[in-house]
């Protein structure tokens, strides 16, 4: 009997994913196990395992195709044997009105997947809160994507107004011919799918947290000069040495003081969630956008281990080979603009935590130590944080406490 694979719930608010390449084709014999798909979700790229021996059948997507959880992408089944007639064709991209049409004409086959309507996590997190069935709600948004307001609408019994048309499928990713508007020529750029989850995670943090940065500055005169002399003996032993694992540890010195900076905010159960693990994400430039890693439970290890971990993580983002599970659980994250240069910047609070470290530029400085004038290494360091629960003062006492640590490199010694 045929076996239609559904794109699986991987959880987290990820509702979609691509089809980025297909490992078989349809003929092909595949085992329990076997990677067939490689799917981009959330901010990874992922193999999808067959859960069943058996013959390609049928596969209902090509690459580059956007797949919903519910959807039929693949069938399973014996040689010579056909895949169920409600999966022969690939659901369509219909607009909510033609969708609407055809389901009040049409008998709903048993086995088809109902689309599943578009919308935010935090429209999503709206919704469950004003007891609003998202399937009985006429989009206006962009792509015919569902609002806050057509939400907020529906819940007072409202109209929503006429549906926003959805736009045409994405443009080739080949690079487009010029475009000549009033104003002078333009290209139009796909944008990709990493980039939309991207700009989907902002936008969603800066709706939901009420951001400050708190600015400091540090003297690591002392840590550099630590560094300078473990580094030769540490990269001996072909670890990729940074001065980024003395601050994961002077960060998690800080957070044990201070725990409610490593905390998450329950908004279904309106409780602070504490938490006493330090995994610890770290943000990395990649050239589709910024991925943010995971380093899990960095308190207990070493800071060679840490630096060995940074670098595999951020060769495997740059690459889209990291897993899910190694993106996800972050209880704090630090950013590292530091190489890039600038002064300071104010980093978006990666949700669903509750703060964000920005490590900026170290460069020589005057500064008055003893009394006298001397040349110093200086560093800013920002943290911004969520002030519907953390306060000013508390943001102000864990930066002094980091700022202590890392301008005195013995008492961080101490602390790991």
């Amino acid at each position: 009997m045929a076996f239609d694979f559904k794109f699986p719930d991987v959880g987290e608010g990820i509702h979609e994913g691509r089809i980025v390449e297909w490992l078989v084709k349809e003929g092909d014999a595949v085992a329990v196990d076997e990677p067939f798909v490689k799917v981009e979700t959330d901010k990874a790229v992922v193999d999808l395992p067959s859960p069943v021996a058996g013959v390609v059948l049928k596969l209902f997507f090509k690459a580059g195709d956007t797949i919903h959880v519910g959807d039929v992408i693949a069938a399973f089944g014996e040689k010579g044997e056909k895949p169920s007639a409600s999966n022969a064709k690939a659901p369509q991209a219909v607009s909510p009105a033609n969708q609407r049409e055809a389901v009040t004409s049409t008998e709903p086959k048993p086995s088809a997947p109902a689309a599943r309507p578009l919308a935010t996590p935090h429209t999503r997190a709206l919704a469950r809160k004003l007891g609003v069935d998202l399937s009985a709600v006429a989009p206006t948004g962009h792509h015919g994507r569902i609002t806050d307001d057509d939400v907020e609408r529906s819940a007072r019994g409202g109209v929503s107004a006429k549906p926003a048309p959805i736009s045409a499928p994405p443009l080739s990713t080949a690079a487009p011919a010029p475009i000549i508007t009033g104003d002078g020529e333009v290209d139009r750029v796909s944008v990709s799918h990493l980039r939309k989850v991207i700009a989907e995670a902002m936008a969603l943090s800066k709706r939901t947290a009420a951001h400050v940065t708190h600015v400091d500055e540090a003297d690591v005169t002392e840590l550099m000069e630590l560094y300078s002399k473990a580094k030769p003996a540490i990269e001996a032993d072909g670890v990729k040495f940074s001065i980024l694992p003395y601050f994961v540890k002077a960060a998690i010195a800080a957070l044990k003081s201070h725990p409610l900076l490593n905390s998450s905010y329950d908004e279904k159960n309106e409780q602070l969630i504490i938490k006493k693990f330090y995994n610890i994400g770290i943000a990395v430039d990649t050239p589709e956008g910024l991925v943010v890693p995971v380093v899990k439970n960095a308190d207990r290890k070493e800071m060679t281990e840490i630096a060995r971990e940074v670098s595999d993580l951020a060769a495997r983002a740059r690459e889209r080979k990291l897993g899910l599970e190694e993106i996800r659980g972050a209880s704090f994250t630090i950013t590292n603009i530091g190489p890039i240069g600038g002064l300071f910047a104010t980093p978006i609070i990666h949700q669903p935590e509750m703060a964000i470290l920005g490590l900026h530029t170290i460069k020589e400085r005057p500064a008055v130590v003893g009394g006298q004038i001397a040349i110093r290494k200086i560093m800013y360091l920002s943290v911004s944080f969520d002030h519907r629960f953390v306060d000013g003062a508390e943001a102000a006492r864990f930066m002094a406490d980091l700022v202590r640590l890392v301008e005195n490199p013995f008492l961080l010694m101490a602390k790991i």
